[in-house]
């Protein structure tokens, strides 16, 4: 079995929803979703990157819900900023979770490469906290807070604006360029990100904001969970130029797995096989080469590959990068080595 290190999941929010059943979740599963323990396990997921992540407020025009819905072509108006009052709670509570998982001594925790590779021999599940949105951070100050706590991935934005950047819309066809850039702002965050080790995650940031932080960050540049805007012309997906300048920085871009972004005609219909998905993994070696490329699941966010339901059939996508021609050593840089590799450039330890 070839270990899989998971750029992104939204685990937590699940946990949260579990109420006084969330150790029985995380320890047993209930059937439901992605991701528990013993489907990790049963899959070789070794560990990953576990969002924090605040739900808009649901409404009459949840864009989500029309989303899902919706036959392509789209292109779908996000909720405002949420006050990070109102973001603080959610996060807090999904901060929590993932603390409470460690407590059951099955999860740890890493703030260090070195930490990661010990969680990972050790047969533990490896965490890194990341929040997807930086609604729960107001200030810098903040920010070293939410560091102290185990902070080592952060996401501007959710493709809804916050006050550092804005992110792209759910549309399709459509190109990532919708919008202005970084803040004043946001440019600090970045500085103080590098400053603190704390990885970027340029997906969900539009092309403007991506550019921004390619021009200020010291850093690899990272996108967690993107595909191939070659590929598949959703404005979520990174264009060959991006990936050009990811691959410039020495950086990496997970491949996520959510239907609607690897389709080359953006449907969310029922996909079988694993034919689109290393359509776009080709693509994104061709620009990014060996070293680049990752995975970065979106489980328990998105839609799934019929034949990628949940997590205990990752070994079913191992082996269908075997049999596509990829040799065991690229696919075990693909599965988890270059996520530690980046993670180790980036952080410094």
């Amino acid at each position: 079995m070839i270990p899989v290190f998971d750029g992104h999941n939204d685990f937590l929010q699940r946990m949260v929803a579990a109420g006084p059943d969330r150790d029985r979740l995380w320890l047993q599963g209930d059937g439901t979703g992605h991701l528990d323990l013993p489907r990790m396990k049963a899959g070789g997921f070794a560990g990953g990157f576990f969002a924090i992540w605040t739900p808009s407020p649901p409404g009459p025009d949840d864009a989500l819900a029309a989303m899902l819905k919706k036959d392509p072509p789209f292109a779908l108006d996000l909720p405002p900023e949420i006050p990070a009052a109102q973001a603080l709670p959610h996060a807090i509570a999904q901060a929590g979770q993932l603390m409470a998982m460690a407590r059951t001594g099955t999860l740890d925790i890493c703030r260090t490469a070195a930490e990661l590779r010990a969680s990972i021999e050790a047969g533990r599940i490896a965490a890194i906290l990341h929040i997807e949105g930086a609604e729960p951070i107001p200030d810098l100050d903040a920010l070293h807070v939410w560091h102290a706590m185990g902070l080592r991935s952060l996401g501007p934005v959710w493709s809804r604006p916050t006050r550092y950047g804005h992110g792209v819309p759910f549309a399709f066809p459509a190109s990532p360029d919708t919008g202005p850039g970084l803040t004043e702002a946001g440019k600090e965050l970045v500085g103080e990100c590098n400053r603190l080790r704390i990885m970027l995650d340029l997906s969900h940031l539009n092309e403007k904001g991506f550019d921004d932080v390619a021009r200020l960050s010291d850093a690899p540049l990272v996108a967690s969970h993107s595909c191939a805007h070659a590929v598949a012309p959703s404005s979520r997906n990174l264009t060959d130029r991006q990936l050009a300048v990811i691959a410039e920085s020495g950086g990496l871009v997970g491949l996520n797995y959510a239907v609607g972004f690897l389709h080359p005609e953006g449907r969310r219909e029922p996909m079988h096989g694993f034919e689109i998905m290393l359509r776009h993994l080709d693509h994104l070696l061709a620009h990014l080469g060996e070293d680049g490329v990752a995975l970065g699941s979106d489980f328990d966010g998105a839609d799934m590959p019929v034949d990628l339901a949940d997590a205990g059939a990752l070994q079913a996508l191992v082996q269908a990068m075997l049999a596509h021609g990829y040799g065991r050593e690229l696919v075990e840089k693909i599965a988890w080595k270059n996520w530690l590799g980046v993670l180790q450039r980036t952080w410094g330890a």
